[in-house]
């Protein structure tokens, strides 16, 4: 286990490193092979822009907006809005989460559902399908023509009733995962359910290259357990009590994709053994006051309040009606509980207390103080390296899944700074991953200008021989209010070329989008953000997600809708690193299912990493100047002029890369430019 140092601070700002020595001469004979097109030249085409400011605006606009639910005040900074779609009862009743992609279409998960939107036209989404089917948050993903949701709440039903389920024990439950074939997406069918011990709070899609006629899904429970008389097998023990023990582990499921109905769980693997309790931080005085605000409003209110480890906590709703559904069962009865059954509970809340915190049998099992997570909140997979992140509660995980049956951890960090690991990203090599901090459970105040800037917060660690090493903390910059919940949450990386880019979501801190290619020094470069719903009081809002697919970035607006937004050139992203992004194209994207980025030979690619290089003083600006002009010329070249202009090129650059200072950065421009040249002649 690694403990990561409390002094490491949220990062700065990228460093620029020194001009490189040009070798005598390149130049000159760059801008020789520029004047080697046709007749039609424009010179200096692709001149970029005038210099934009890389400095973020002062005082941040994203401080003090205006409050409202559809007119709330709004903040920009080298990105624009598109489009807002509003969600339409009753999915406008509950909440919004997570997406999934699947050509045209945009799958929004809602905690009465799902909703699809066509994106053909960004700024006009149409809606194309709203499936209601109550079951918590409805995490979804796709796979090919498959759809899968989660369900955990106790109230979820098979039949997608809206009646919920009152009973303790019901063949109608549904707590598990949901799968759908969306072959015809505006008509989605129901083709089969796999019920698990915990439920799915969230779900991971698994790719094996080895297998294409199955895929696999790993489903993170973290509800309670439910009876066994209600699925045979469910255990609520821990592993040195009963070995079967549905803690401490998490569900794989194989899926047939000819037949999705035979979907089974086929391993139960115990990634968490030998975990011991991580650090813990302790939380502000604000936080307290807060928290004995909440407290004393909830006994007024006729709360069920336990004191576990000396902290009075109110019980969830979901456990108070598994536990009056019992005490009805108990006396024989059925229907709604009464309020002689509501007495019974409160009498038993000691027992229950006791039970939580510190033992005692028929409830849930004693947790030593010195004892690790049960469960992942969420997993994120990188098939192609057989590779993937757990974010789990208070550990994050790096796992071995070249067997995905199989997953093996292969290292574990831990951190006091971090409350809740919530989920993860790889850069593109793999050669980082970047946890993120759900502190507050992502209904919470956690981004004001009291709150430190470690907490709830990312943390980026480097990858070396499957082990991970702490490098930074990243957090948004701009104080957020104690209307607006704010914390880190979900986001994917942005397909820039040689670049570690990420767009995410903060709740109503907004989206923001930041480098990390310096695992040290993650710096922010776009940002978008709305005041809060209601400037009196909290009122859960903002952005749950925020992923790129296919040249926008598409966020899950938990009260307002689905926001799709277009990054626009910058000091920190050139137009051709944007063009070469929008080159890359994916059929399908679950954003905790990595795929391998992969960019399509371009002109647009070859000038992003001269952009890059000019950025970063890696090539003389003379040089720089000329291999522009030499680009120019070979685009406007056809037949065979133009692959050997571009293999002059690349090998006049490939001289250079000896002497400059970001020589490997010069030899991706030169490569770029040798794949180019041989798209030139197919």
């Amino acid at each position: 286990m690694r403990m990561i140092p409390l002094t490491r601070r949220i990062a700065g700002h990228l460093n620029r490193p020194r001009p490189a020595t040009a070798l005598p001469g390149l130049a000159l004979g760059l801008l020789v092979l520029a004047g080697c097109g046709s007749s039609m030249a424009q010179p200096g085409a692709t001149t970029p822009a005038p210099a934009m400011s890389a400095q973020p605006p002062s005082p941040d606009p994203r401080v003090g907006l205006r409050a409202g639910m559809y007119d709330a005040g709004e903040a920009f900074w080298n990105m624009r809005l598109v489009s807002t779609s509003p969600s339409r009862a009753p999915f406008s009743e509950t909440m919004n989460s997570d997406l999934a992609f699947t050509g045209p279409y945009v799958i929004q998960g809602n905690f009465n559902g799902y909703q699809v939107w066509d994106m053909s036209d960004p700024a006009r989404p149409v809606r194309t399908r709203e499936y209601y089917c109550p079951a918590s948050q409805s995490d979804v993903s796709v796979y090919r023509h498959l759809l899968f949701v989660s369900g955990e709440d106790l109230a979820a039903r098979i039949d997608c009733g809206a009646q919920g389920v009152r009973e303790a024990v019901s063949k109608d439950r549904l707590r598990g995962l949901r799968i759908f074939d969306i072959s015809d997406i505006r008509n989605p069918r129901n083709v089969g359910n796999v019920q698990t011990c915990r439920g799915s709070h969230t779900h991971t899609v698994v790719e094996d290259p080895k297998d294409p006629a199955h895929v696999y899904i790993y489903i993170s429970g973290s509800s309670s357990v439910r009876p066994a008389e209600e699925l045979p097998g469910c255990v609520n023990a821990f592993p040195e009590d009963d070995p079967n023990t549905a803690l401490f582990r998490i569900e794989v499921i194989r899926v047939p994709v000819a037949n999705p109905e035979r979907a089974a769980i086929v391993s139960s693997p115990r990634i968490f053994e030998d975990l011991e309790a991580p650090p813990r931080h302790a939380a502000t005085s604000a936080d307290r006051a807060a928290a004995e605000e909440a407290l004393a409003e909830a006994r007024a209110a006729g709360a069920f309040v336990v004191t576990i480890g000396g902290t009075d906590r109110v019980l969830p709703s979901s456990m108070v009606d598994q536990m009056l559904g019992n005490i009805v069962r108990s006396r024989g009865g059925s229907g709604a509980p009464t309020a002689a059954d509501s007495a019974s509970l409160r009498a038993m809340l000691p027992q229950v207390s006791a039970q939580m915190g510190g033992g005692g049998s028929g409830g849930p099992p004693r947790r030593p103080r010195d004892r690790g997570p049960t469960q992942c909140h969420d997993i994120t997979v990188y098939p192609a390296l057989g590779l993937a992140g757990g974010a789990c509660e208070g550990y994050g995980l790096l796992l071995d899944i070249s067997d995905p049956v199989n997953p093996v951890r292969l290292d574990a960090v831990a951190d006091s700074n971090f409350a809740y690991w919530h989920s993860a990203t790889f850069n593109n090599d793999g050669s980082k991953v970047l946890f993120t901090d759900e502190w507050g459970g992502g209904t919470q105040p956690k981004c004001r200008a009291s709150d430190r800037p470690e907490w709830g917060a990312n943390a980026v660690f480097t990858v070396k021989d499957r082990k991970m090493a702490f490098g930074s903390y990243f957090k948004i910059p701009a104080a957020q209010t104690e209307q607006e919940n704010c914390v880190a949450h979900n986001g994917s990386l942005i397909p820039i070329p040689g670049r570690d880019v990420m767009v995410q979501g903060w709740y109503q801190g907004g989206v923001s989008v930041f480098d990390f290619t310096d695992a040290a020094n993650p710096v922010e470069i776009a940002y978008f953000d709305r005041g809060p719903v209601d400037s009196l009081r909290m009122v859960p809002a903002g952005s749950w997600s925020a992923y790129w697919y296919n040249g926008y970035i598409v966020s899950s607006e938990i009260a307002r809708g689905l926001d799709i937004l277009e990054l626009t050139p910058s000091a920190h992203l050139s137009r051709h690193e944007l063009a070469a992004a929008k080159s890359v194209r994916f059929d399908y994207l679950n954003a905790q299912g990595q795929p391998r980025l992969v960019w399509p030979p371009s002109f647009a690619l070859a000038r992003a990493y001269v952009d890059q290089l000019e950025r970063s003083g890696g090539l003389l600006p003379g040089v720089v100047a000329s291999t522009r002009n030499s680009l120019d010329a070979a685009e406007r070249t056809f037949m065979g002029g133009r692959e050997h202009a571009l293999l002059q090129l690349a090998q006049a650059l490939a001289l250079e890369a000896g002497r400059s200072r970001d020589a490997a950065k010069v030899r991706t421009l030169v490569v770029a430019l040798q794949d180019l040249a041989a798209e030139a002649v197919k």
